[in-house]
């Protein structure tokens, strides 16, 4: 038989090769340090619960020195399960406990420490609290995370060089017995030991235990390695905050890094360390009856919440239970305020029904990599450009006139964080108006400003490090706090 070749067919064939694959256009190259996914999962969380609870709870103080009598501790109605639906009803996705805050005082009966709950009056010296709690949290679907301070004020080898076996076997009771921790904060906290001398602290030792037995968690400190401490405690991530900093040198504690980058990240940073906001509702991190009436406003919260999940940081409130062991009424009612007004706020997404162009796509016009991906509500599909081809700007047209006072953004961190600074514009019907000038967008970026109406709105892309990647970009109205 005679094979009749035909250029026709070869050519149709590739066409349609190229139409179903795509092959000739594929994802940027990832640019820079990224997440990994542990620390993508971890971003994803974004609003959790932190709990601080021990002996400070009972004396009303903020840091206990070690001498108390551990039978202080004796919390009457604990129920750990109320915390967990606490947590959950005010919209958090995890709790994280101080273990073991600066005064020693373990919330379970360490083998390695005579000043834990067994020495208390709780249950009899038969209680744990991580127990309690992990359960709780794996009931009502939350993760479980665990504060333990290294320095230790009760221990009688602190400020020796055993001291740092002393810690590792702790941290291995915890991470070997309650389950899968999401993080482990790591405080970098140092007092003067026993002897006069400050302790070492043997990081890497601390890091490759805790690794070893967990590689999942993400560890907690100025410098990571997981996620870090951005520079103060008043609920304020930089407006410019890189997920990307150089640790090289540093430590957590007095050795880390300035301020300044602490809150803000540094621009061509070499590891990716995103920042992790930490703030107490109240005045304090211990509860204290004086600060029952000083539960943190309505609006204050909700600016803590713009000042971090929205400026591509993660927001851990504390919410320190009362000495009966509950979280105080004051506390729940205002953390379900929270929930009500974030709830109405980002309740309708007035960029579904709408159209997305771009003045460039990747491909020339490929879908794989179009602008409508901006609303589609999946993750991993997203808006980018050629790679030579840095500023561009997105036009979103609402087909008739919307009004609204909030832009949300998002970057594909899993290819790095890229764009250094953006703008927003509106149509005024003549011309384009400008709303906001704006730096970085990482993770997640939200935007404030007054009532805009309008049919149209552009998002410009000024100042990209390397080709933009957005994979989404949502409008809302929100109310009003009176």
């Amino acid at each position: 038989m005679k094979y009749h070749f035909s250029y026709k067919k070869v050519w149709l064939i590739s066409l349609l090769f190229y139409l179903l694959t795509g092959c000739s256009v594929s994802d940027p190259p990832a640019y820079g340090p990224i997440p990994t996914q542990y620390q993508l999962d971890w971003q994803k969380l974004e609003f959790y619960m932190f709990i601080h609870f021990g002996p400070n709870t009972f004396t009303n103080v903020e840091w206990g020195d070690g001498s108390e009598d551990p039978k202080i501790f004796n919390p009457t109605a604990l129920d750990c399960r109320q915390w967990a639906a606490t947590a959950k009803a005010a919209g958090m996705q995890a709790i994280i406990i101080t273990a073991k805050h600066h005064d020693g005082f373990c919330l379970w009966p360490s083998q390695f420490s005579t000043h834990t709950v067994r020495e208390s009056t709780w249950k009899d010296g038969k209680g744990d609290v991580l127990k309690e709690l992990s359960e709780a949290c794996r009931e009502f679907g939350l993760k479980f995370g665990v504060y333990i301070s290294p320095w230790d004020q009760n221990h009688p080898t602190y400020g020796t060089p055993e001291y740092n076996q002393v810690f590792v076997n702790t941290l291995t009771e915890v991470l070997t017995n309650y389950g899968q921790l999401f993080e482990l904060w790591l405080d970098g906290a140092m007092g003067e030991g026993p002897n006069g001398k400050k302790q070492e602290y043997d990081w890497d030792l601390f890091y490759s235990t805790i690794l070893a037995l967990q590689p999942q968690v993400v560890i907690f400190s100025d410098v990571g390695p997981g996620c870090r401490w951005m520079g103060n405690e008043i609920g304020v991530a930089g407006e410019t905050n890189w997920s990307t900093m150089n640790v090289e040198g540093f430590s957590p504690g007095i050795f880390a890094p300035a301020e300044k980058i602490l809150n803000e990240g540094e621009e061509g940073g070499t590891v990716w360390v995103p920042a992790e906001t930490d703030v107490s509702i109240r005045p304090g991190w211990f509860h204290s009856p004086q600060t029952d009436n000083k539960v943190k406003s309505l609006e204050h919260l909700v600016d803590i919440f713009y000042t971090s999940v929205g400026r591509n940081s993660n927001l851990l409130l504390n919410v320190p239970p009362d000495s009966r062991g509950l979280i105080h009424h004051n506390d729940s009612v205002r953390l379900m305020e929270l929930r009500a007004v974030l709830d109405e706020t980002f309740a309708n997404n007035l960029t579904k029904q709408a159209k997305f162009t771009a003045t460039h796509t990747r491909g020339g016009k490929s879908s794989r990599y179009g602008a409508e991906n901006l609303r589609d509500g999946n993750y991993n599909s997203f808006w980018t450009t050629d790679d030579k081809q840095l500023s561009a700007s997105i036009e979103i047209d609402f087909g008739k006139e919307e009004t609204f006072n909030r832009l949300l953004l998002q970057e594909y961190i899993p290819l790095g964080q890229r764009i250094k600074s953006f703008s927003v514009e509106y149509w005024d019907g003549s011309d384009w108006q400008n709303i906001k000038h704006q730096t970085t967008i990482g993770y997640k970026r939200i935007l404030r400003f007054q009532m805009v109406t309008t049919k149209k709105l552009r998002i410009n892309i000024e100042e990209p490090l390397a080709c933009p990647i957005l994979n989404t970009i949502e409008v809302y109205k929100a109310p009003e706090i009176e």
